[in-house]
This record gives structure tokens, C-alpha cells and sequence, in this order.
């Protein structure tokens, strides 16, 4: 059938988008050309239109080992073959005790234990229980104030929301959100870190503002600090140079949980298996979801310490430790997507050429210095940002006008507000990614 007769056929209302400018996706075909997505393959999509387009953010963060990689589509067909669906409660699968162990092994030394569940939204407000219960269970009740950080962004969930510091998701369900929760300031300051490479030099200071907060609400108060090592939704704002590790060091002296919400910076986008590791600092509990399977299968999860999890197994052993799951925590189909995502990771070698690539990202993304309109430039492993100058009272429509541009050219970015967000596949070459920041530069001229 015809793209334009598909599209004439399509009932669009029904559909109700996530993230979405609904009203201007459905007013016209025009609005719609090069986004109704019909397929993909490596790390390219094809439009119903029968248009190729590179994947700059890999999905959404999540198909770093690109889309449909054989083992993986293989591994689900087989899986299928045996078990869809098994009960999680009271009940468990070979395969869903491997994993979390497969998982542990390649986190940070002292985590030992795995909780599943279906996404980074659920992931965020599983550590958050974790953390209070934790609190609870030692006879310290009392904590129960979280600290997130402005710009930061934990999912949807209430709790999530509540940590995170993303106005516009925030305003609207203020009535709903957790009380007592407070936020460290951001460090996105373009004056002082505008188009640096890599962890920029200036803003480790700023992990003090947690002693303020620590003296105002006092430590007694505080269950846990959540953090994005390296905070993607909001437009790839990278942490200053020891940054983490003084959190870390605040943390530790006030017995205050750190939280890393890996949902991106997990499974290979910072070139080691978590960003904790890169940056050498080791929170208490880490968020996952996205690259743990590639996207193939929603799955998300919380890895603890063997000191958090050995507090909760107390009391008689007949009894439920933990108050929490999901119904579909270790879905039989994303553990064998998730297996053989690591399997992946480990036969092509997917951590250094991330390392490698991350090289040739960075040359090539700023190389754009100097464009009209730019304003910042940012990199931190295998992600990239690049800022606009919003237009003069339409905050956000320079960049719409941009990602336009780029679906014309047959690239596929992911635009925040004014920013274009760039998170290539593992699997792609230097080549393509300096035709992608060609194809951005050109469409940066072009909108204006």
C-alpha cells in the first residue's frame, strides 16, 4: 500500500501519544511526512514513505546493539517456544535467577542482588521504597526526605516525578507528588561550561549545596540522594570533574542512600557496564531498564548492595520480606532478550567500541563550533548535545524546525526544549556518524 494511502486510511484520533505535540503530529500529512515508522534493521529505521533514517538517540536510549540483532530476535522465538508467561510471585524461572546474577557480576563490587520489574519509571520508585523501607527496617523511620536534582529526570511515577526536576512534568501533579522532597541545584551552566569536552572543569562545588540542604532538613531526616550520573532527558548535561565522587564522600558522612538512576548511562553507553564504573564511584543502589535487553521487551531494575538486601531478610522466613512487584517483574521474554543482549555485549566486544567511537563522536560533534545559532556543545561518552538559540518568544520551535529538517535528510534525532540529543548505536561506524552531524549542521542552516 502507498504512504499516502496508508496514511489517508489511518484513524489517528483513537491514539492518544506519549511526549507528544498531538494536535500538530495529526493536523496534517505534512506535519506527519517521514513519522509513521514502518520498520528497521541495524541502526536504521524505514518509514511507511519506504525512507531510511539513521537512528541518532538509538531508539529512546535503548537499542545501543541496534534494532532486530539476530541473536536477540532469535533468543525471544525460542523463548516462545517454551515459556511465555510465568508467575513471579512465590514462583521463579531458571533463567530470571541467571540473569540477576549475570547482572551483579558486572555491576560494581558489593552489589549482589537484583529486584525486576518493567521499566526506568518503576525502577526509580522501587529503589525509592527500598530506601525508606531500608531506613525503617535499621530503626532509623525517621528518614524519609528524598533529595533529587533540578533538570533531573527519574520517569513518570509519583515518586519519580517528585525526585525529578523537570518543570513541565512536575506542575501539572503537584497535588499527587511525595512531600519532603528537596533538590540540589543543576549544574548546567553555559557561561562557565559551554562547549566543553567532556566533564567540564568548572561546577564541583556544587555537590555542596548537599551540606545546605543536610543543615536545613538535617541529616537524620534524609533517606537517600537520586542522581543521573550523566542526565539524558534533559539534553546530555554531563557532570563536572569529581562532581560524583564528593556526592559520594557527603553521602557516606551523613548515612544518607546514593541513588544512580542508570536507565540510560547502563549497559554500555558510558563504555563500561554502568556509569558508576567510568566515573569510579559507587552509589547504594542502581536503576536500570533500556539497554539491559536493547529495548526489545520492557524491562527495567534495581541492583542493591548485599548490606541492603541482608536488612530486609529478617523476621520468620515464611514471611514476605519486601512489599512490592510487579506482575510481570522478570518477564520470561525480556530475561531471554536480556541474555542474549549480554551475550552480545561480550561477543562483539560492544564496551571498547563504545570507547572507541565515543572518540570520533566527539571530534566530529564540535566541529560544528561556530555555527549560527549554536550556543553549547556537549559530549560525554558515547552521547552528545548540541544547545540552540531559542527563537524570540517560541522557546522550543527552533529545534522542532530542526529535527524536521534532519527527518528530510534521513536522520532521526531526539529534540529537549531547544536541544538536539544525539546517542548513536554501538554498532555504528565513524562514517556515519560524521554524515550525522553533516546532515545536523545543514539542517541547523536550513531551519533558520
Amino acid at each position: 500500500m502507498a504512504a499516502n494511502a496508508l496514511d489517508a486510511e489511518l484513524d489517528l484520533d483513537a491514539y492518544w501519544m506519549p511526549f507528544s505535540h498531538n494536535r500538530y503530529y495529526k493536523q496534517s500529512a505534512e506535519h506527519r511526512s517521514n513519522r509513521l515508522l514502518a520498520r528497521a534493521e541495524g541502526s536504521y529505521y524505514w518509514t511507511t514513505e519506504g525512507n531510511k533514517l539513521y537512528d541518532a538517540l538509538s531508539g529512546l536510549w535503548c537499542c545501543g546493539l541496534g534494532h532486530r540483532h539476530p541473536k536477540l530476535v532469535e533468543a525471544v522465538k525460542k523463548q516462545l517456544d517454551v515459556l511465555d508467561y510465568g508467575t513471579a510471585f512465590q514462583m521463579g524461572t531458571p533463567g530470571v535467577f541467571k540473569l540477576a546474577e549475570r547482572i551483579a557480576e558486572a555491576a560494581p563490587a558489593g552489589f549482589e542482588h537484583v529486584f525486576f520489574c518493567n521499566s526506568g519509571s518503576e525502577a526509580v520508585d522501587t529503589a525509592l521504597k527500598m530506601a525508606l523501607a531500608y531506613h525503617r527496617a535499621r530503626g532509623e523511620a525517621h528518614r524519609t526526605r528524598f533529595i533529587g536534582r533540578e533538570k533531573g529526570y527519574h520517569g513518570v511515577g509519583f515518586g519519580g516525578i517528585s525526585v525529578g526536576g523537570m518543570v513541565a512534568n512536575r506542575k501539572m501533579f503537584a497535588a499527587g507528588m511525595l512531600q519532603g522532597v528537596d533538590h540540589l541545584p543543576h549544574t548546567h551552566n553555559l557561561k562557565e561550561m559551554a562547549f566543553s569536552r567532556g566533564e567540564p572543569d568548572y561546577g564541583t562545588h556544587l555537590a555542596d549545596e548537599l551540606e545546605r540542604l543536610v543543615a536545613l532538613h538535617d541529616a537524620s531526616t534524609i533517606a537517600a540522594v537520586i542522581v543521573e550520573p550523566m542526565q539524558g532527558s534533559a539534553g546530555v548535561i554531563v557532570p563536572p570533574k569529581g562532581y560524583l565522587k564528593r556526592l559520594r564522600e557527603l553521602c557516606s558522612k551523613h548515612g544518607i542512600l546514593l541513588i544512580f538512576d542508570e536507565v540510560i548511562t547502563g549497559f554500555g553507553r558510558m563504555g563500561k557496564p554502568f556509569a558508576a564504573q567510568h566515573w569510579d564511584v559507587t552509589p547504594d543502589l542502581i536503576t536500570f531498564a533500556k539497554g539491559v535487553n536493547n529495548g526489545l521487551v520492557p524491562m527495567g531494575g534495581v541492583i542493591a548492595t548485599k548490606q541492603i538486601y541482608d536488612t530486609f531478610m529478617t523476621g520468620p522466613e515464611h514471611m514476605v520480606e519486601f512489599f512490592h512487584g510487579y506482575t510481570y517483574s522478570g518477564h520470561a521474554l525480556a530475561v531471554a532478550a536480556a541474555h542474549a543482549a549480554l551475550d552480545v555485549i561480550a561477543e562483539e566486544d560492544i564496551y571498547q567500541r563504545v570507547n572507541s567511537l565515543s572518540r570520533s563522536l566527539e571530534e566530529t560533534v564540535h566541529g560544528l563550533k561556530g555555527e549560527a545559532n549554536i550556543i553549547d556543545i556537549r559530549n560525554c561518552q558515547l552521547a552528545a548535545a548540541v544547545e540552540l538559540a531559542p527563537i524570540e518568544g517560541k522557546p522550543g520551535l527552533r529545534a522542532i524546525r530542526v529535527f524536521e529538517e534532519a527527518l528530510k535528510r534521513g536522520v532521526l534525532f531526539r529534540f529537549t526544549g531547544d536541544i538536539i540529543a544525539m546517542g548513536p548505536t554501538f554498532i555504528s561506524t565513524p562514517d556515519e556518524l560524521s554524515r550525522m552531524t553533516e546532515v545536523l549542521r545543514d539542517s541547523i542552516r536550513a531551519a533558520g
